[in-house]
């Protein structure tokens, strides 16, 4: 980085390249610096409750380390077996569990960053609590790369929870799948995880894994639990979810089954992709809003004469709308342009934002003044020119 700085070549870091805003992607004349061997486990701490990782290392394989010690990293992003710390840090990455665990940000306690400039920041602390200064761990989560490079970091563990046991809700519309969501958060209950998929992604899982899923429903409702109470939870929620108007609630008998569940939600993303070219959307809203995003989705569909699959972290408002088009047709490529555009406003019209886990790369460069406004964009360019004045960092992403 420091020759880097000194011939002015720009630098683009990359981990796994399974991200979905091309926040990675090389520009012309880059250097790209691949961080997928800096990919050690440098410490699991159980009596503080942390681990120290290099950046390459993958989502999964960490889970897997620590579980070993009865603990548990609970970011846990659709791509969890290929994606890396790194590239979770770089975009503030959340996952399947964040509805009751949260995201990337809330597990990162500190940093060693590389500078442009060749200098090695150290950020945060390894302890439980610490106000000392301006919060520099959390303003380099989620700056994919645009501030410094990440070569090590300090992450907070929990202890490992029970089994999940879940359940599966059939739905006749979004208004009733979305009063559901509801209505479980406004009782208290608090799921390890809630995953909604429409009727289009629910036929995609089906045809690339033969999961059984049914396929009448409109609107698929995944809940799950993993405290001590699980069993006792998920009799509420299937209650709750009949009051609201499911046609069909069924309990997984087993974990086996729970875990069928799961991984029918994960299928969704690649089963959806073999549909054709895809563009990939990212937009939270409040979960009150959930039900009129979905419906607003259906309606750009429609209008645009395209199809849209919908995949949901339902239990804190984040849509994936999937875009489904024929690159090789202008028109048609042109349509999808309008609808990715239009969910993005959809969203914002809803209180929601852009982005809520995938980031904002050069995918949604263009739209991200529109949400910030222009005095919080002013910022957030001169904090990028304090960290790198010349500009070589990632550019062209972000701001």
């Amino acid at each position: 980085l420091r020759t880097a700085t000194e011939l002015r070549v720009p630098v683009v870091p990359q981990g796994a390249r399974t991200g979905l805003s091309g926040a990675a992607n090389a520009v012309d004349g880059c250097i790209v610096l691949s961080m997928v061997k800096l990919d050690r486990i440098l410490e699991i701490d159980p009596v503080n409750r942390v681990a120290v990782v290099e950046p390459g290392v993958v989502n999964a394989e960490l889970s897997r380390a620590v579980a070993e010690s009865g603990l548990y990293y609970p970011p846990d992003p659709s791509s969890w077996e290929s994606c890396t710390i790194g590239g979770n840090i770089g975009t503030g990455a959340g996952g399947l569990c964040c509805v009751k665990y949260g995201v990337t940000s809330e597990y990162v306690l500190g940093l060693d960053v590389v500078l442009a400039d060749g200098r090695l920041l150290t950020t945060g602390r390894r302890t439980a609590k610490g106000v000392a200064g301006y919060d520099l761990t959390r303003l380099l989560v989620g700056s994919e790369g645009t501030l410094g490079v990440v070569v090590r970091a300090v992450l907070a563990l929990r202890p490992a929870p029970a089994p999940q046991l879940a359940l599966a809700a059939e739905f006749p519309s979004a208004d009733t799948a979305g009063a559901a969501v509801c209505e479980v958060m406004a009782r208290g209950l608090t799921p390890s995880l809630m995953e909604l998929m429409d009727a289009v992604s629910v036929r995609a899982v089906n045809e690339l894994g033969r999961m059984g899923l049914p396929e009448s429903t409109q609107a698929l409702l995944l809940v799950a639990f993993d405290g001590p109470d699980r069993e006792a939870e998920l009799a509420r929620v299937a209650r709750l979810c009949r009051e609201a108007g499911a046609t069909e609630v069924v309990p997984a008998e087993d974990q086996a089954e729970s875990d069928l569940l799961l991984a029918a939600r994960r299928l969704a993303l690649p089963a959806l992709e073999r549909l054709g070219t895809t563009m990939i959307d990212d937009v939270a809203v409040p979960r009150s809003r959930l039900a009129e995003m979905l419906n607003g989705v259906a309606e750009i569909a429609e209008r645009n004469a395209l199809t849209i699959g919908v995949v949901s972290h339902a239990g804190d408002g984040n849509t994936h709308p999937i875009v489904i088009f024929d690159a090789a047709d202008q028109e048609q490529t042109v349509r999808a342009q309008r609808s990715f555009d239009e969910i993005m406003a959809l969203g914002l019209e809803l209180g929601g934002t852009i982005t809520g886990e995938h980031g904002v790369g050069l995918l949604k460069r263009d739209w991200l003044a529109r949400e910030l406004g222009p005095v919080a964009l002013d910022l957030q360019r001169q904090l990028k020119a304090v960290f790198d004045p010349l500009g070589i960092l990632n550019p062209g992403k972000m701001v």
